[in-house]
């Protein structure tokens, strides 16, 4: 879930904000969480790791917004941080606290859309992916930089990584994952970062040797060599 805050110490400022924000969210798709805040103090007193998106103000009472984005920096490093002011002069200072973009007073709703899109972007480029497996037991997921590859026997399939193996009840052709990860055999679907070299029959991945079906040959090479050139 998408953790959107808004910290300015005028209310009609937040609200008109958060009025334009939320049905574009809406209409994205995505799964958010609100909140807003009055002043720099108040938000700094919250959970600051969980924040995804900040709007925060510049120009508030006692503790500014860059003041308070530092204070923030200490414990939340990923967080995009969008300036809001009525001062063009104060939006050099944003980079010593990484702010991806900057608002001027009064917004203009073309302008806010085009920086939640671009906020949005770099959230999706940050973020790590993962492979979810959802079972009787729970949710698991599991990140697909750290997965080498999948093997199946029968109906149980076990992803390899350099840690621990899990596995899981699924068919492998049902299995949802990026390009980067090709089936190489009825029973392996490999990552093509972990492939060192690829012979006739077989290729190695993670050190470990797997066989490659006839089928699959073909669209295996040409993958490869795309992997290797990229």
């Amino acid at each position: 879930m998408l953790e959107v805050v808004c910290c300015d110490d005028e209310k009609e400022m937040r609200k008109a904000l958060m009025r334009i924000i939320e049905p574009e969210l809406q209409l994205q798709g995505i799964e958010y969480q609100l909140r807003e805040f009055s002043s720099g103090e108040e938000l700094l007193s919250s959970r600051l790791e969980s924040i995804d998106l900040l709007f925060l103000d510049i120009e508030m009472k006692a503790l500014d917004g860059i003041e308070t984005a530092k204070q923030l920096r200490k414990t939340n490093q990923h967080a995009v941080i969008i300036f809001v002011t009525a001062f063009a002069d104060f939006v050099f200072q944003g980079y010593e606290v990484k702010a991806l973009n900057y608002i001027l007073k009064p917004y203009g709703e073309k302008k806010i859309v085009e920086v939640l899109h671009k906020a949005l972007d770099e959230l999706e480029t940050a973020q790590p992916k993962y492979f979810v497996i959802e079972q009787k037991s729970g949710i698991t997921r599991v990140a697909l930089k750290e997965i080498c590859y999948f093997t199946s026997d029968r109906r149980i399939v076990t992803i390899v990584t350099a840690k621990d193996p899990i596995t899981f009840y699924e068919k492998l052709n049902d299995l949802v994952l990026p390009d980067h990860f090709l089936r190489i055999h009825n029973r392996y679907v490999v990552n093509l970062h972990y492939v060192d070299q690829v012979e006739a029959g077989s290729l190695t991945c993670n050190q470990e040797q797997l066989p490659i079906s006839r089928k699959y040959r073909q669209s295996l090479m040409v993958s490869f060599a795309k992997n290797m050139l990229g």
